[in-house]
């Protein structure tokens, strides 16, 4: 039968040509004004061409992606232009009390109306 070649990733020469990506998307990211780094819509063109790029050499190399070395390298530029761009967290707080309990007491007192409405329709199956 026909023997299958298996290719070996070579990661060195992986890791040499992602700079190449980085350089580029570098270059790129100075036509965007810093304070729009983190707006996405502002250079969404450049990051799905530095991926690609990215692929590309894993690909070149025979190894997949992404793999470590790769999501490292991407990591970092991640850190070089997005450290800045982390998101508020939101603070969550309890209704106040009035309102907390308005909402738990709807639901309950439809559910004892209904199950009323239930068994006194079933006591009078005759009428209906």
């Amino acid at each position: 039968g026909a023997r299958q070649q298996t290719h070996l990733c070579n990661e060195s020469l992986m890791l040499e040509k992602l700079p190449a990506c980085g350089k580029s998307f570098e270059e790129m990211m100075k036509k965007v004004d810093s304070k729009k780094w983190c707006n996405l819509t502002e250079f969404i063109m450049y990051y799905d061409n530095f991926t690609q790029c990215t692929e590309r050499e894993a690909n070149n190399a025979s190894c997949f992606w992404p793999n470590r070395l790769a999501e490292g390298f991407i990591t970092g530029i991640h850190k070089q232009f997005f450290s800045n761009c982390t998101s508020e967290k939101v603070h969550w707080e309890d209704p106040p009390d009035e309102i907390l309990i308005t909402l738990i007491l709807i639901p309950v007192m439809l559910t004892c109306a209904m199950i009323t409405l239930v068994v006194w329709c079933s006591k009078r199956s005759d009428i209906l």
